[in-house]
């Protein structure tokens, strides 16, 4: 039986299959000694290599402008360091906590806002750390969900994801596991009955959230692999990253949203760009992302609309940062736009 085919990570692998030219070696040598670099079979059977802007190499080939890092970019864009009471947990939410079981990916994102902290050279987590993770979640009854990230989680085996879900199953006051991941589309044959025996537990709902960001990541093998998950009974939502050249126009970004309904998964966040180093090439403007969802409302069913949320830099959060559609005169009338860009007053009586 042969093997199945490996992830590329050296750039010589990605000259051979026609994704970087050896003219930029040099550079991306620089860009990869930064930052890491897998692309699995499944993503690399995706692009056009003729297309120069085809948005899947967009997402995984490295791209001599990460080299750029302006001034308002961060290591940590979102303050993940500032709320970690102990290694592996991030509890910047009183009910709801970050565990980051591995920092090693299936593939590595070019915007990945975790840039500087993930890749093949990551240290995962030690048992003692784990062990005092598990322990901080078990001191702390508010704390009622736990998302298992990373890194992705679902990179690790059936067997090691059985063991942290059945340690989490035995604390009593958390309620909701969640896993998010881009291993459905990025390695679909991960997703096997034994990975999705190893999800589920009794007493406890187990939510797994999709990282998608083009239609086109939806393989006939990525939804099968969602299938299998839901079939189980672990319900999917989605996020996506507003990505320059991605999925910044109408069109796509319905596309996503709307293939993402037809494999019963519920879209759920649009990140705006995080402010990671190098990434500025594929960060859009606010106003733009704001553009876009006024183009999905009314045009696309509520299901396909996703909340477009900003991670305020420092730690402070996610805030929903989605068009406005109230605006109020002296006359005590509420201005309601609609979906055509009418708009119309609402002005309620004392007995509403």
């Amino acid at each position: 039986m042969n093997a199945a085919p490996k992830a590329l990570r050296h750039l010589a692998e990605l000259e051979r299959a026609g994704l970087t030219s050896l003219d930029n070696r040099t550079v991306l040598e620089r860009v990869a000694a930064q930052y890491a670099v897998a692309i699995t079979p499944e993503m690399v059977g995706l692009i056009d290599p003729a297309d120069p802007r085809d948005p899947i190499a967009r997402q995984f080939v490295p791209d001599p402008a990460e080299l750029e890092t302006r001034p308002e970019e961060r290591a940590d864009p979102i303050g993940d360091q500032t709320h970690s009471p102990v290694e592996g947990i991030v509890h910047r939410y009183a009910d709801r906590v970050l565990l980051k079981l591995t920092h090693v990916c299936a593939v590595y994102c070019r915007f990945c806002f975790r840039r500087e902290m993930v890749g093949p050279a990551a240290k995962p987590l030690t048992t003692p750390e784990l062990d005092a993770a598990l322990d901080y979640i078990a001191a702390n009854p508010d704390i009622w969900e736990v998302v298992m990230t990373g890194g992705d989680p679902l990179v690790l085996s059936a067997r090691r994801l059985k063991q942290v879900v059945s340690r989490l199953a035995a604390i009593a006051h958390v309620k909701v596991l969640r896993v998010h991941s881009r291993v459905p589309v990025a390695d679909p044959a991960r997703v096997t009955p034994e990975l999705v025996r190893a999800l589920k537990t009794k007493g406890k709902a187990t939510y797994v959230v999709l990282h998608a960001n083009h239609a086109r990541e939806l393989t006939p093998a990525a939804r099968d692999a969602c299938s299998r998950l839901i079939d189980a009974g672990i319900p999917m939502l989605s996020q996506s990253v507003l990505l320059a050249g991605v999925n910044d126009d109408p069109q796509t970004l319905a596309s996503l949203m709307r293939a993402l309904v037809e494999c019963r998964i519920k879209p759920y966040y649009l990140h705006h760009g995080d402010l990671a180093p190098g990434t500025s090439h594929l960060r859009t403007s606010i106003e733009c992302g704001q553009d876009l969802m006024r183009a999905l409302r009314g045009r696309l069913s509520g299901l396909c609309q996703p909340t477009y949320v900003l991670d305020i830099p420092g730690g402070h959060g996610k805030s929903p940062i989605g068009p406005n559609y109230l605006s109020r005169d002296e006359s005590g009338c509420t201005w309601i736009e609609d979906f055509n860009g009418g708009s119309h007053c609402y002005m309620p009586t004392s007995s509403d």
